[in-house]
């Protein structure tokens, strides 16, 4: 459904306290909002921070295989000096620079929903599956909160975690998109204030375990929320952490410099439990295109950024997290 009619069924159902799972791509130009009780789990699999449709999978049996074949260096340069080019320009301050890469791997999209290990998990009909470690925003009660991540290192790297908090490109990256988000927020939200200021959590993938920085930011929402839920989720997007700032200049130039359409990668999904709410960012994220698996990832781009780190990112947030 368009944007219009997406808002105007999740207001809908929020205001009769209906439960539904919404999904969002990153244009908003396709979604889908769809009562609890109507999801096929045959074409539809999520598990939303614990709040899930499906059971435990079959356990794999088999060696997993995953091979990838990025871009080339070269080819990721030319976009990088372009978004540079931008930052010099003033035109933005942080842009989310991200590419398609081809993949091969033993695993069907169901057996990776179903054995990853992820906060946010969705199966989509065959054609992309999405392993998500980061939140877009929750609800409980009128408190709205919103987690962007911005910073991965390997966690194999000696003190790692200190490296990566000390680093002065990360620090700045993740001051913009905090400010960012609280700008956001208070769109929607009164007495938004930051909650934690870059923490750090470990995930595991299939090779090896990553560090990943994040912070908690919070606002008071008014007493009728319910019934403008559709609302609320469309204002915030797209996601700050996926995009950057200002955004609406950042977007444009992400589609100059990327020339591929991200679809429903870096775009949004969560439910509403008829109280509750909690959504993630459409991050970690593999499709199937022309009979191909395709996976998307990127990472934020500063004054600051080295393009050899900053492509290294992008060939380091391409895993599964199954062990």
């Amino acid at each position: 459904m368009n944007r219009i009619d997406a808002i105007r069924s999740m207001n809908r159902l929020g205001s009769k306290r209906i439960p539904f799972l919404f999904i969002i791509d990153f244009d908003m130009l396709k979604s889908h909002v769809l009562p609890i009780g109507d999801i096929d789990r045959r074409e539809i699999l999520y598990d939303i921070n614990g709040f899930s449709n499906h059971t435990t999978g079959t356990k794999l049996l088999k060696k997993i295989t995953f091979s990838k074949r990025p871009l080339s260096l070269n080819r990721y340069r030319s976009a990088f000096k372009k978004v540079i080019s931008n930052l010099e320009m003033g035109n933005t301050y942080l842009l989310n620079l991200t590419f398609p890469t081809s993949i091969s791997t033993n695993l069907t999209l169901k057996e990776i929903f179903e054995n990853s290990r992820a906060k946010y998990k969705l199966y989509f009909k065959n054609k992309f599956v999405v392993f998500s470690p980061e939140r877009f925003i929750s609800i409980d009660g009128k408190t709205i909160s919103s987690n962007p991540m911005k910073g991965t290192i390997d966690a194999s790297i000696r003190n790692a975690k200190e490296v990566i908090l000390s680093d002065k490109k990360e620090l700045a990256e993740h001051y913009t998109i905090v400010d960012l988000i609280r700008n956001d927020l208070s769109m929607v939200a009164n007495s938004v204030r930051v909650e934690r200021f870059r923490y750090v959590e470990k995930i595991k993938t299939q090779n090896k375990n990553l560090l990943q920085v994040s912070s908690k930011i919070t606002g008071t929402l008014p007493k009728n929320y319910r019934t403008k839920i559709g609302d609320i989720i469309f204002k915030l997007l797209p996601a700050g952490s996926v995009t950057g700032a200002p955004k609406n200049k950042t977007v444009k130039i992400i589609k100059e410099v990327e020339n591929y359409t991200r679809g429903y990668y870096t775009g949004i999904f969560g439910y509403f439990d008829g109280f509750k709410l909690d959504s993630g960012v459409m991050i970690r994220f593999i499709e199937r295109s022309k009979g191909k698996m395709v996976y998307k990832s990127g990472g934020g781009i500063t004054a600051l950024s080295e393009v050899k780190n900053e492509y290294q990112e992008l060939i380091d947030k391409i895993y599964v997290p199954v062990v």
